[in-house]
């Protein structure tokens, strides 16, 4: 059987748990059929084989199946980890919390009332429906997990034979049915994301476009490009990423499933994904084709390329990168930074060049991930820093290649929070911005953000050094540089003194925890009477963890009482992965002279400052 990803059936759900749409691929099903015979053939002495089988439910059978899952679970995607609510050979008992994502349904089927477990199931919640895809594996594979969500043991060790990683390293398909349930979601929502291409103003910028991508204005700042506009026929078309709580909400938007068809039919007609990019697919659909669309005859039209652009030619690049890091200041436990990275791109160009253009900041030793898109000729490894990256260009923007790598640190510092009493804490922050950095870099905006989700805020004092503070119900916001207000590259020291004021807990525990009451009176008496205790601060994080409940795991910065400040800025001006593109280097064959034009942004992701004084995750490396 091929590692390409097929996919043997897809449904869609609403948040009644009923399946509004679903589409099986016979093709594909007939694989599935051949290899379980085969399988069954050689180990019929096999007593796990009746878990295997070689049909797929309908749909009555899914949906029970699903809402079943959901009791078992707690939550449609589950618990993820094994809790004492779980049962032997559920997703949670296989303490993954990629079981939230990649789960099983144990299907009971109503013609013979037999049980048969479906894995592995992609699962995908956008809007108000979940989506769930099926690729096509091994009958080992799936023996291989009823194995796994059988086991006495948790967890997932590394090193351990047999552990869930091991098995998804092993199906490539997953990737591929991931992004099928993505695409299928922005369908349905009408939430179609591209990548973004900033242009600076200048004389190449503005004028009409093509019939394909609209029109822009001129504008004083920065712009994104629009995406072509006959990727958006009967949806419109959002630049950015959404996310998806549990439980989807629920719009007035009905589920267009002609669109859905149209696109399955053309982007995976036999089940095995050919396009996936849904504004290639629309736009042949609305454009059609015509003589003039003919590729020269010396020339081989790629995949990605359906069509040939006409119109004002132009080349745009922007660097767009995300900081994520955790700050600890502590002597025991490492900060950790790092930078994701992407270059998009946008190639207006007629006919089917190739693009050539060197590529600053490829040396191998330092970066840790490294992948491009298919229309690009991959530099060999190794090559040093400065690396030639050719590529034949499809429509619209895209995503030329994806990386990571390590950096200094933007901002920097600690953060202290300590409960002086039950209801007020004191707290401290001591940060350096842009430590280091040089121009042409600069810092557009810089906000800190202390979030206290069971705490109701009421009052805080103190005064930063610099920038302005807000409270709200449950956070305090201290924006150390307003956007609109940028710096350049020159180091800035802040320092925030405080404290912070809540609500009387008493009253909230009744409210969160509900099943917490008469413990207070205990626990007053027992300071009153412990004189000999010294710590007072660890006498209060105990009482208030008493009453604490855990939240879910959408909240996954706040565990238990765990505090810590989130860090949000942007900058522009260069690359903190040191990529970086010469405009003027950049050539393109046949050789035509087009505007060149390069940007860069960066933006903050999760930049968490942990409560240096209070409790913090974090991973532990595993010995050599």
């Amino acid at each position: 059987m091929p590692i390409s990803c097929s996919i043997r059936a897809l449904w869609i759900l609403n948040n009644q748990d009923t399946v509004v749409f679903s589409r099986r691929f016979s093709v594909v099903e007939r694989r599935w059929s051949v290899a379980v015979k085969i399988a069954n053939e050689r180990s019929k002495d096999d007593l796990g084989l009746n878990v295997l089988s070689s049909s797929l439910p309908n749909d009555s059978e899914l949906a029970s199946a699903f809402s079943e899952r959901k009791m078992r679970e707690g939550s449609a995607l589950g618990y993820g980890i094994r809790v004492k609510q779980s049962t032997e050979g559920s997703d949670s008992w296989v303490d993954d919390p990629i079981m939230r994502h990649i789960v099983s349904l144990h299907v009971k089927k109503e013609e013979n009332g037999e049980d048969h477990t479906l894995w592995p199931l992609i699962l995908h919640a956008k809007g108000q429906y979940y989506i769930l895809v099926l690729p096509l594996v091994e009958p080992d594979h799936l023996k291989t997990y009823n194995t796994l969500c059988r086991r006495s043991d948790c967890g997932n060790g590394v090193g351990v034979d047999g552990n869930l990683s091991s098995l998804l390293l092993q199906l490539p398909c997953i990737t591929g049915a991931f992004m099928v349930a993505h695409v299928l979601g922005d369908i349905i929502t009408s939430d179609i994301p591209e990548p973004e291409v900033v242009v600076s103003a200048g004389p190449s910028v503005g004028g009409l476009l093509d019939s394909l991508t609209g029109s822009i204005g001129i504008s004083t700042r920065p712009k994104p490009v629009a995406p072509p506009v006959a990727a958006s026929t009967n949806s419109t078309a959002i630049g950015g990423g959404s996310i998806t709580s549990d439980a989807p909400k629920v719009g007035p938007r009905n589920l267009d499933k002609d669109a859905l068809r149209s696109f399955i039919s053309t982007a995976m007609p036999f089940g095995t994904p050919l396009d996936l990019s849904y504004s290639n697919i629309t736009a042949i659909r609305t454009n059609g084709f015509s003589p003039a669309d003919v590729a020269p005859v010396d020339s081989k039209q790629p995949a990605w390329k359906p069509y040939l652009y006409k119109g004002k030619q132009r080349l745009l690049f922007t660097i767009h990168e995300i900081v994520n890091a955790a700050m600890y200041d502590r002597d025991e436990i490492p900060d950790s930074i790092s930078v994701l990275g992407q270059v998009n791109c946008r190639a207006e160009l007629e006919g089917l060049p190739d693009v050539l253009f060197p590529l600053t900041g490829l040396d191998s030793k330092r970066i840790e991930i490294l992948s491009f898109h298919p229309c690009a000729q991959v530099p060999e490894q190794g090559g040093g820093d400065k690396q030639a990256v050719m590529f034949s260009p499809p429509l619209g923007n895209f995503v030329l290649l994806r990386y990571q790598a390590p950096c200094s640190v933007p901002v920097k510092g600690f953060y202290q929070l300590s409960m002086v009493s039950e209801n007020e804490g004191a707290f401290l922050f001591k940060l350096s911005l842009m430590e280091g950095y040089k121009a042409p870099l600069n810092m557009e905006f810089c906000t800190v953000n202390m979030p206290f989700p069971r705490r109701k805020v009421i009052s805080f004092e103190g005064t930063p050094s610099i920038g302005t503070v807000s409270y709200t119900k449950h956070s305090v916001e201290w924006k150390i540089i307003a956007s609109g207000r940028g710096v350049g590259a020159k180091s800035i020291e802040a320092t925030f003194p405080g404290t912070v004021k809540f609500a009387p807990w008493k009253g909230q525990s009744a409210v969160d925890s509900g099943s917490f009451q008469g413990g207070d009176e205990d626990s007053d008496t027992e300071i009153e009477q412990g004189s000999s205790m010294v710590n007072v601060e660890e006498y209060l994080v105990e009482k208030m963890n008493k009453h604490l409940p855990a939240v879910d795991l959408e909240e996954q910065f706040c565990w238990h009482a765990y505090n810590y400040a989130k860090v949000s800025f942007k900058m522009s001006g260069t690359s903190l992965a040191g990529m970086m593109i010469d405009p003027k280097s950049v050539n393109i064959f046949p050789s035509v002279k087009v505007p060149v034009e390069y940007s860069t942004q960066v933006h903050s992701g999760d930049y968490i400052l942990w409560n240096t004084l209070g409790k913090c995750p974090v991973a532990v490396t595993p010995a050599n």
